[in-house]
C-alpha cells in the first residue's frame, strides 16, 4: 500500500504504451504547444528489463469517491489521453547513469508523474521513498534526476526530499 486510498503495483516491459502517454503528459504541463510524439523513440530505446517502472492505481475502496478524477491530459499529435479510471494516476520509471566524475552506475529517476488531481496527497513523497529504497537494495549510494527550471511544483517536492543542485544543464539554440 502506498498511501491510504493508493496502491503501488510493479509494471512491467510490456507496458510501453501506458509509459509513453505518463511521459507526454508530463511533458506536456510544462510546454502545452509542443508535439511530444518523439517521445516514442525515448521509451523504445531506455524502457528494458533494467529500468523498472511502478504504477500508482487508485485502490478499490476510493475508486467511487473519484470517479471522474483520474489522469486527464491532452496529448498534442493526437495520441490518446490518459483519462480510464482503471489505469494508473501516477507514475515511477527508474534507470541507470554512470557518474561522469567517480565512475559509479547510480540510480536515476527518469520520470515520477502524478495527475493533477491526486496532487498533494502524498504520493510524489511515497514515490520518491520507492525509488531510493529500490538504489538502496541495489547498493547504489547516489540516485540523481533531472528537472525543468520552470517546473516549481517538482523542484519543491525534490528540495523537500533532500536533493540539491550537483550541475547545471545548459542549452544554446543554433538556429
Amino acid at each position: 500500500m502506498l498511501i491510504p486510498g493508493y496502491n503501488l503495483r510493479q509494471g512491467y516491459f510490456g507496458e510501453r504504451v501506458l509509459l509513453l502517454k505518463f511521459l507526454q503528459a508530463s511533458y506536456q504541463e510544462l510546454y502545452p504547444e509542443q508535439d511530444f510524439s518523439h517521445l516514442r523513440d525515448t521509451v523504445a530505446d531506455y524502457l528494458s528489463r533494467e529500468t523498472p517502472l511502478w504504477w500508482v492505481e487508485v485502490s478499490h475502496q476510493r475508486r467511487g469517491a473519484d470517479v471522474g478524477a483520474d489522469l486527464h491530459v491532452e496529448v498534442a499529435g493526437g495520441s490518446p489521453s490518459v483519462t480510464s479510471s482503471g489505469e494508473p494516476i501516477g507514475c515511477l520509471w527508474l534507470g541507470n547513469v554512470i557518474d561522469q566524475v567517480g565512475g559509479t552506475r547510480h540510480a536515476h529517476i527518469f520520470l515520477v508523474y502524478v495527475s493533477p488531481s491526486h496532487r498533494r496527497r502524498g504520493i510524489g513523497s511515497a514515490l520518491m521513498a520507492k525509488a531510493e529504497s529500490w538504489a538502496r537494495q541495489r547498493g547504489d549510494r547516489l540516485i540523481s534526476l533531472q528537472v525543468f527550471l520552470s517546473n516549481q511544483n517538482a523542484l519543491s517536492l525534490y528540495e523537500h526530499q533532500g536533493y540539491q543542485p550537483l550541475s547545471l544543464f545548459m542549452h544554446k539554440s543554433l538556429e
